[in-house]
C-alpha cells in the first residue's frame, strides 16, 4: 500500500480517536456536573444560567469556566464570580465536579463574593467533591533495623502538622508513658534521670494532662474534670525540664482570690494543674513510636515515620498530612458582610491547627476556650475581678474553625461533610445572621464540631456584631472530638433566636450541646454576666453515648443568663437524651443559668442527675434561685412537683423503661425521615477502634479489677469486646469482656493472679476490622487478701413514689473498706432483689455524688420498704432502709 493511500486512513483514525476522546470527556463532564453528555454537547443553550461557573480538578484556570472547558481551582472560580455577580438576575452557581481540590491556600470569601440583587451564589459540589488542605505523603520505605517502621520524605512545604490520615483513617500521634519521675518546679520539672534530655527534637514533645473524675488509681490531672490541657517542652538539659511559655504560666499560675483559697479568679476551674502539676503522658516523641497506627514527624530531618496497622501497605495507601489551617475563610465585616452564599455537597477535609504546637500550647478553660498570651494567667478575661483584667469577663480565646465565617448573612451549609479536621469543624462567628446549617455530617474532628457566635461581646455595641437566627437542623455529629477532648459537638455563645433541632449527636467525648456563657460569678455570690441572649431553642434532638471521656458536663449544657424572663429564655424541649458515661447530667443548668424551660424531654441513663442544678439568683438579695421551669419530662430522677424559690418542677413522670417513653416524642427526636440517609455516609474504610483511655485498677484477692473509658471512635464498626491484659507476675493473664456487658458494669476482672505480685494492666478494643492499639497502662497494683473490711452503708435514702414505680436515691458511702464500691444491692419488701451496676456506680463514689435507680412494678396505694447495701470485691456491706407508700392510681 502506498504512503499516499495510508495517510488519509491514518488521518481518519486520528480524527476518530480525537472524536472518541472528546465524547468521553463530554460524557465525564456531563456526569460530573449533573447533566447528560448530549446536554453538554448542546453547549450554552443547555445551561440554566449562562453566568454559572464550572470547575473540575482536571480543569484549566486559563479556560473560560464553561461546562465543556472548566476551571481547575475554586480560587479562580471565585475571581470569575466576582466579575459576574454584580449583574445577577438569578442564582449564580459554581459547579464543582467530583474530585479532590488540593488547596494551596484557604479559599477566602468576602463581601465581593456575595450574592447580588436578591440572589445567591451557590457553591455546588456532588458526591466526591472534596476541599482538601492536605499534602500526599509518598515514597514510603521500611526503616532498616526497626521492624514494622516505615518512613517517607515530608511533603514539600510541610513545616508542621498535628495529624496524619491513612486511607482516611486518623493515625495516632506517637504517645506513651513518661519514662522518668517528675517533680514540678516554677519553670517546669526536675526529672529523676536525664532520659528526656537525650531524646531527639525535645522542643516538639508535648506533655498531656488528661482529666476527669478521680476513680480508683486513675489520677485527675488537668484544669478541671472537663479539660485536657497540653503544654510543649521548651528544653531538656540533664534532669532539668523547662516548659514552654506562656503555656506553663497560663496553666500553673492562674490568679486566685486572696480571700478564697483555691478559687481562681476566672472562677471556672482550679488555678493550676492538679495532681502536683504532673502530666499524664507524653506525646509527639520518636522514642514512644512503638505501636501500629502511630506516626511521628521529624521536622529536623523532614521525615514522616509510621507504623502500619495490620493490612496496610504505605506504598499504596493514600497518606495525607494536613497543611492548611483553614479551608474556607469567610471574612465579612460589620460594614461589609459576606451574604447570600451557599456551600452544598462539599466535603471539607485535611486541615490542621498549629497553635497548640507553639509555646502557647493548649491551656484549656472550657469547651475549647483557652488562656493565651504572656499575661493571660493574670489578666485575660478577668475584667473587674482583678487589677489589669481585660474585659469583658470570660472572653478567653476560642478554638478556630477550619471552615469559618465572620459577619455572614444568609449563609447556608447543606449536605456537606466536615471530617478529618484538626481544629473546630465549622465556625459561624461574630455577626452571623440568618444562617442555615442543615443536613451535614460532622465527624473525626479534633475539637468542637460546630461553633456559633462568640463570647467576646456579651452586649455588642452595634447590631452588626449580634449573632442571631442561626438554624442548625438535621445534622449528624459523632465520633468527636478526637484530640481536644473537652470540645463539644455544638457550641453556642451569646446569641438570639437560634434553633438547634432534629440533630443526632452520638459517641462524643464530652457534652453534646453547650449553650451560653459567663455564669461563673455566682460561685462568689455575684450575678451572671449581663448579655443579649434570648429566644434560643434546643429541641427534638437525639443525643446518646455522650461524655465518653470526661466528666462534669451534660447532654445539653447551659450556663449564664438566657433571656429576660421564662417567656424569652432558652427552651429545651422534645429531646431524647440517654446513655451518659461520665459524671454529669442529661440537661445541665450550670452556674448562673437563668430562665431556662426544660419541658417534654425523654431523659434516662444519666450519671448523677437527669436535670440539675438549682443555684441562687444573685441579681437581688431575696434569696431566690435562678428561675427555671422543669415540666412534663419523662425521666428517672423522680423529683416531686414543687417550687424551690423559683425552680418550678411540674408534671414530670418516672420512666420505668425506655420502651415506655411516649412514642411521639421518640419518633420526633433526631433526624427527620428525609435526612436519615446521613447515618449511612462514610468517609474512610472501616478500621480498628481507637484505644481505650483512662485505665484504672485495684487489686483484690487473686484478681485485679479494671475500669476504663469506653471507645467512642469505633473505626466505623461497633466495638464488640474489650480484652484486659495483666502482666508482671509469673505469667501474663488476659480476659475478654463483651462490650455490652462492659457498658452495664463499667469494669472487668482479671482473675488467677498471684497475691503480693504487682501487675500492670492494658486494655484493647475489638471490632469487625480487628484490635486497637493497646491503651496506656494503668498504674501497677498488687492483689492481696485484704482484711475483710466491707463498705459502710449508703445514706441517706430518699424515695419518690408514683402509683406504679419509685425512684430511690442515695449518697455513696465514703468508707469503702478494703476495695472500692463496684455495685449496690437493692432489696424490695415484695421479695425482689435488684443488682445495681454501671459507670455511675464507680465514678460517683469517690466524690459522693448522688445515685438513683427506678424500681418498677409497684402497686398503687401500697407500702414498700427498700434496703440498699454497697457491694465491693470484698463482699456486700450493711444496708440502709427506707419506706414509702405509693399514691393511688
Amino acid at each position: 500500500m502506498s504512503e499516499n493511500f495510508r495517510s488519509p486512513i491514518r488521518s481518519r483514525i486520528r480524527a476518530a480517536r480525537r472524536a472518541a476522546a472528546v465524547a468521553a470527556v463530554l460524557a465525564t463532564l456531563g456526569a460530573a456536573f449533573g447533566a447528560p453528555a448530549d446536554a453538554v454537547a448542546r453547549g450554552p443553550a443547555a445551561r440554566a444560567n449562562p453566568a454559572d461557573v464550572y470547575v473540575s480538578p482536571n480543569g484549566d484556570d486559563h479556560a473560560p469556566g464553561t461546562r465543556t472547558a472548566p476551571l481547575r481551582t475554586p480560587e479562580r472560580a471565585r475571581d470569575l464570580v466576582r466579575k459576574r455577580a454584580p449583574h445577577q438576575t438569578s442564582d449564580l452557581t459554581v459547579h464543582l465536579a467530583p474530585g479532590t481540590y488540593r488547596l494551596s491556600r484557604p479559599l477566602v470569601l468576602d463581601a465581593r463574593d456575595s450574592g447580588r440583587n436578591g440572589h445567591r451564589v451557590i457553591w455546588q459540589g456532588s458526591k466526591g467533591t472534596v476541599f482538601s488542605g492536605g499534602r500526599a505523603v509518598q515514597g514510603w520505605k521500611p526503616v532498616k533495623g526497626s521492624a514494622g517502621l516505615w518512613s517517607a520524605p515530608a511533603p514539600a512545604g510541610l513545616g508542621n502538622t498535628r495529624q496524619l490520615y491513612v486511607n482516611g483513617v486518623r493515625a495516632q500521634r506517637a504517645r506513651g508513658t513518661i519514662p522518668v519521675t517528675l517533680t514540678a518546679t516554677a519553670t517546669g520539672y526536675t526529672a529523676s534521670a536525664d532520659t528526656l534530655a537525650r531524646w531527639r527534637n525535645r522542643s516538639d514533645i508535648e506533655f498531656v494532662y488528661p482529666s476527669g473524675e478521680a476513680l480508683w488509681n486513675i489520677q485527675r490531672y488537668g484544669l478541671g474534670q472537663w479539660t485536657v490541657p497540653r503544654c510543649p517542652i521548651a528544653s531538656a538539659s540533664g534532669t532539668t525540664i523547662t516548659m514552654a511559655q506562656p503555656c506553663w504560666d497560663n496553666s500553673t499560675k492562674r490568679v486566685e482570690f486572696p480571700d478564697i483559697p483555691g478559687r481562681s479568679i476566672n472562677m471556672v476551674g482550679p488555678g493550676k494543674l492538679t495532681n502536683g502539676e504532673l502530666p499524664g503522658y507524653i506525646e509527639n516523641a520518636y522514642e514512644v513510636l512503638d505501636q501500629p497506627g502511630e506516626w511521628y514527624l521529624d521536622r529536623a530531618s523532614h521525615t514522616v515515620y509510621y507504623r502500619p496497622r495490620p493490612g496496610e501497605n504505605p506504598r499504596t495507601a493514600d497518606v495525607e498530612a494536613p497543611a492548611l489551617e483553614k479551608l474556607v475563610d469567610g471574612r465579612g465585616t460589620g460594614d461589609a458582610p459576606l451574604h447570600d452564599i451557599a456551600l452544598r455537597s462539599i466535603q471539607h477535609s485535611y486541615a490542621t491547627w498549629l497553635t497548640p504546637s507553639t509555646p502557647e500550647g493548649f491551656s484549656e478553660v472550657q469547651a475549647g476556650y483557652t488562656v493565651t498570651g504572656a499575661d493571660g494567667w493574670k489578666t485575660q478575661g478577668l475584667c473587674q475581678y482583678t487589677p489589669g483584667g481585660t474585659c469583658p469577663y470570660a472572653s478567653w480565646t476560642k478554638m478556630p474553625g477550619n471552615v469559618a465565617i465572620s459577619h455572614g448573612k444568609n449563609i447556608e451549609f447543606s449536605d456537606d461533610a466536615f471530617t478529618h479536621l484538626g481544629a473546630a469543624g465549622l465556625e459561624l462567628g461574630t455577626g452571623t445572621k440568618d444562617a442555615t446549617v442543615r443536613g451535614n455530617v460532622f465527624t473525626d474532628i479534633s475539637g468542637n464540631g460546630m461553633e456559633i457566635g462568640g463570647v467576646d461581646a456579651p452586649q455588642p455595641g452595634t447590631d452588626a456584631d449580634l449573632t442571631r437566627r442561626v438554624s442548625v437542623t438535621n445534622n449528624h455529629l459523632y465520633a468527636l472530638p478526637r484530640e481536644y477532648l473537652g470540645g463539644v459537638a455544638i457550641l453556642n455563645g451569646y446569641t438570639q433566636n437560634n434553633t438547634i433541632a432534629h440533630n443526632q449527636i452520638d459517641h462524643v467525648a464530652y457534652s453534646a450541646i453547650s449553650m451560653g456563657w459567663g455564669g461563673w460569678p455566682d460561685k462568689i455570690g455575684k450575678p451572671a454576666t449581663a448579655n443579649v441572649s434570648h429566644d434560643n431553642t434546643v429541641s427534638n434532638n437525639l443525643i446518646y453515648d455522650y461524655m465518653q471521656a470526661l466528666d462534669d458536663g451534660g447532654g445539653i449544657y447551659t450556663q449564664g443568663l438566657t433571656g429576660t424572663s421564662l417567656a424569652d429564655g432558652e427552651k429545651v424541649t422534645g429531646n431524647v437524651i440517654h446513655d451518659q458515661w461520665g459524671l454529669g447530667k442529661s440537661v445541665y443548668t450550670d452556674n448562673g443559668c437563668t430562665y431556662v424551660t426544660v419541658q417534654g424531654n425523654v431523659l434516662y441513663g444519666a450519671s448523677y442527675a437527669n436535670v440539675g442544678s438549682k443555684h441562687v439568683d444573685y441579681r437581688d438579695n431575696l434569696g431566690n434561685n435562678d428561675p427555671t421551669l422543669i415540666a412534663d419530662n419523662y425521666w428517672e430522677q423522680g423529683d416531686p412537683d414543687g417550687d424551690a424559690r423559683g425552680v418550678v418542677t411540674s408534671g414530670n413522670r418516672i420512666l420505668t423503661d425506655p420502651s415506655k417513653a411516649p412514642a411521639d416524642i421518640v419518633a420526633a427526636a433526631g433526624l427527620e425521615p428525609r435526612y436519615r440517609g446521613l447515618l449511612g455516609r462514610t468517609f474512610a474504610e472501616v478500621s480498628v477502634p481507637e484505644a481505650p483511655t483512662r485505665v484504672g485498677d485495684f487489686g483484690a484477692d487473686g484478681a485485679v479489677y479494671v475500669a476504663w473509658n469506653a471507645t467512642y471512635a469505633d473505626g466505623g464498626a461497633p466495638v464488640t469486646s474489650y480484652t484486659v491484659t495483666a502482666s508482671g507476675g509469673p505469667r501474663t493473664v488476659s480476659t475478654t469482656i463483651p462490650a455490652a456487658r462492659f457498658k452495664s458494669t463499667g469494669y472487668a476482672v482479671v482473675r488467677g493472679l498471684t497475691n503480693g505480685t504487682p501487675y500492670t494492666v492494658t486494655v484493647t478494643a475489638r471490632n469487625a476490622a480487628g484490635v486497637s492499639e493497646k491503651s496506656l497502662p494503668a498504674a501497677p497494683v498488687t492483689p492481696s487478701t485484704g482484711s475483710g473490711t466491707l463498705a459502710a452503708a449508703p445514706t441517706p435514702l430518699k424515695p419518690r413514689a408514683e402509683a406504679g414505680a419509685a425512684t430511690v436515691s442515695w449518697t455513696p458511702p465514703k468508707a469503702t473498706g478494703d476495695t472500692p464500691v463496684i455495685g449496690y444491692r437493692v432489696t424490695v419488701s415484695d421479695g425482689r432483689t435488684i443488682e445495681v451496676s454501671g459507670r455511675d456506680v464507680l465514678v460517683g463514689q469517690p466524690s459522693a455524688k448522688n445515685m438513683f435507680r427506678v424500681v418498677p412494678g409497684l402497686r398503687p396505694d401500697t407500702a414498700y420498704t427498700f434496703s440498699i447495701a454497697a457491694v465491693t470485691a470484698t463482699g456486700t456491706g450493711p444496708a440502709t432502709e427506707v419506706s414509702v407508700t405509693t399514691p393511688s392510681a
